[in-house]
């Protein structure tokens, strides 16, 4: 008697405690009485008839995440794989259609991305792909929305996280990137290089300006010097061509010993010789007073006008001395 008493008493423990289960926070709870579904049990503390009724299953009513990785076509031909992460979870009114009426949803899930991605991706060009990511993501959005609904799930959201072309496009995407900014980088430079040119003709022409201007006022210098030095001369007897020669040979002077004074300079004068200066002196002397002569004969020549037809011209013959009007002896 006793101990089939404690046999009792332990089952029936057994079986008090056994209708008693908790349910965790955002999670459902589907019981079913006789394999039949009874009801859904929400957080918390609940009881069920021990034996008569059992728990089918655990629903969690979370946000979840499915990632799809897809390879696909573009319209130029390009295949790329594409990531599309698909964020959804369950309504809570309708955990019945979604333990019921979908078995595998990850699996449905990932045909409707397949379906839709395929579908959008081949009317886009490579390039269209990566700046209209958003609308593949909004069309598998809709689609989804729509075909999952009736299971009692709900598309929170669609990211297209990923488009990875194959690697010889990506590299030839690389090199027509990196040929644009060197074309970008040569019309930079090329640019920088005309201002630079520009700048450097324009600093040279300033100076040639510059300098044009220093030389202009040094020779007007030098020759006010000049005739200060003529007219010292004069004074003391010298005439004006010999003034003017001792002022070359001066400056004949000046020259020797600026060129002895660079030491890498190989300049040779020719003649060189003591006498040199003297000879020099003495025919530019004579060369200036030959000139003088010449003037003052060519001033003092009278003018005989040529006349042939309706052109006539001025003749100046140095050793004709004849007036024009007088006539010509015949021979």
């Amino acid at each position: 008697m006793p101990i089939f008493f404690f046999v009792f008493l332990f089952l029936g423990i057994i079986i008090l405690f056994s209708s008693f289960f908790t349910v965790k926070q955002q999670t459902a709870v589907v019981l079913e009485r006789f394999g039949k579904f009874l009801n859904v049990r929400n957080s918390g503390l609940q009881l069920k008839l021990p034996i008569i009724d059992r728990i089918a299953g655990r629903v969690n009513l979370r946000i979840q995440q499915l990632d799809v990785i897809i390879e696909t076509q573009t319209k130029d031909n390009v295949f790329v794989k594409m990531k599309v992460s698909v964020q959804f979870k369950v309504i809570p009114e309708h955990v019945y259609e979604a333990f019921y009426k979908l078995e595998y949803p990850h699996d449905q899930i990932t045909a409707y991305v397949f379906d839709v991605v395929r579908a959008e991706v081949p009317k886009l060009i490579l390039d269209d792909v990566f700046l209209r990511k958003d609308d593949v993501a909004i069309a598998v959005k809709r689609e989804l929305n729509e075909a999952m609904t009736t299971y009692g799930y709900d598309i929170i959201n669609t990211l297209v996280t990923d488009i990875d072309p194959d690697i010889q496009v990506k590299n030839a995407m690389n090199r027509i990137n990196a040929a644009e900014r060197e074309k970008t980088a040569a019309m930079f430079e090329s640019d920088a290089q005309r201002i630079r040119i520009v700048a450097k003709a324009k600093a040279e022409a300033e100076s040639k300006k510059l300098q044009g201007q220093g030389i202009a006022d040094q020779r007007r210098e030098i020759a006010k010097g000049l005739v200060e030095s003529v007219d010292v001369l004069n004074k003391v007897g010298i005439n004006s061509q010999e003034a003017s020669a001792l002022i070359v040979i001066t400056q004949h002077y000046d020259t020797l010993q600026a060129i002895g004074a660079d030491t890498n300079s190989n300049l040779i004068l020719l003649p060189n010789s003591p006498q040199a200066a003297s000879d020099m002196l003495n025919n530019m002397v004579t060369s200036f007073t030959a000139s003088s002569i010449m003037g003052e004969q060519m001033k003092n020549q009278p003018k005989r006008v040529k006349k042939s037809g309706n052109h006539s011209s001025l003749d100046y013959n140095p050793s004709d001395t004849s007036h024009p009007d007088e006539p010509k002896p015949t021979k």
